[in-house]
């Protein structure tokens, strides 16, 4: 089996014309984890893992894996496998065919094909499928036949290009598991590109956020969620009220609700999840003012509250039990270290 790899990119930028799809990234992916790639379209994200995979040149920049310079190695001579969008498989083979299709271009014997085949078609839970036609796939099947495709090669790295983008609610939700306890059980490196927050929380290690070319964040997605470090990131990465901060002293914030205790050094904004804001005290909260309640939807797990505190509009969740109609006015409290100052 290939060990996982590491991987980096040193001050790559990608030009197509004059427009700059990714500008001056440096980023290095430590083997066996799962990053994912998260950013709104045009991000330059997808430009990022088509340079990781050699289908796109850099403008600018160096990339390595295992420590090796592969800048301008082809892909197929990269110790990577890439799970497209569409999936690209050959609709007049098999599914056996489809998978085994890397294994046979390489020269490898047919019976090593055979039973390679076998086990990665078992390892997404395939087994006994690969005499099917593609035709007769689902497309969760599918996603399991161009997984097991790139799986079979043994990648020291594999590369997801929103891969679970054509499937429908329950079954990209179902596949975000299998991909994730795929990742665990052969531990290698997979890099995922997506827009898809909730996708991105619930399979990542670690979450680089792009925009416009650029890394905005990367870190764990707890520390992104509750820590993020822009307001790009805060905005993104789930929901935020954000407010204009001036710090008055170490620890403390002047900000249209008053002078706040926030979290961080030297941020001209503060970022507020929903979840910091409560219709209770508790332990060293600190009183927001009165909130006058103007939208309230049920979300199944929690209601989504949005409302006002004198001209400053506050977003809250809160137990669907629970929750206050349209039109009550109560007071708020702030969760300690729930006021986070965004460097930018």
């Amino acid at each position: 089996m290939t060990q996982p790899s590491d991987l980096a990119l040193e001050d790559v930028s990608k030009l197509f014309g004059l427009q700059r799809a990714v500008d001056q990234v440096s980023l290095r992916i430590e083997a066996g984890n799962y990053v994912v790639l998260l950013g709104p379209s045009g991000s330059g994200k997808t430009t990022l893992l088509s340079i990781l995979g050699g289908f796109t040149a850099p403008t600018a920049g160096r990339v390595t894996i295992g420590g090796a310079d592969m800048t301008l190695t082809q892909p197929a001579k990269r110790p990577t496998a890439t799970v497209f969008q569409d999936y690209a498989l050959f609709p007049h083979m098999s599914v056996a065919e489809n998978v085994g299709f890397g294994l046979s271009v390489r020269g490898v014997a047919k019976p090593e094909i055979a039973a390679r085949v076998n086990a990665a078609l078992a390892l997404v839970d395939l087994a006994g499928f690969g005499a099917r036609a593609i035709s007769a796939a689902s497309g969760g099947q599918r996603q399991r036949i161009a997984l097991a495709r790139a799986l079979v090669i043994e990648p020291a790295i594999l590369l997801l290009d929103e891969p679970l983008g054509a499937l429908d609610l329950h079954l990209r939700r179902q596949m975000q598991d299998e991909l994730r306890a795929i990742q665990r059980r052969e531990g290698r490196t997979f890099v995922h590109v997506t827009h898809d927050q909730e996708e991105a929380m619930a399979i990542a290690d670690t979450i680089v956020i792009i925009n416009n070319g650029k890394i905005e964040d990367e870190g764990s997605p707890s520390r992104i969620y509750w820590r993020p470090r822009t307001r790009f990131s805060a905005s993104f990465m789930g929901e935020s009220t954000i407010l204009s901060a001036k710090q008055t002293e170490a620890g403390m914030a002047e900000t249209p609700l008053g002078n706040l205790p926030v979290v961080g050094l030297y941020g001209a904004h503060v970022a507020i999840r929903p979840e910091s804001v409560l219709f209770e005290p508790a332990g060293n909260s600190t009183l927001l003012g009165t909130l006058s309640i103007t939208e309230a939807t049920f979300q199944g797990s929690f209601a989504r509250l949005k409302g006002r505190i004198g001209q400053t509009e506050i977003s809250a969740k809160v137990d669907p039990r629970r929750a206050p109609p349209v039109g009550a006015s109560l007071p708020a409290f702030l969760a300690p270290d729930g006021a986070v100052l965004l460097t930018e």
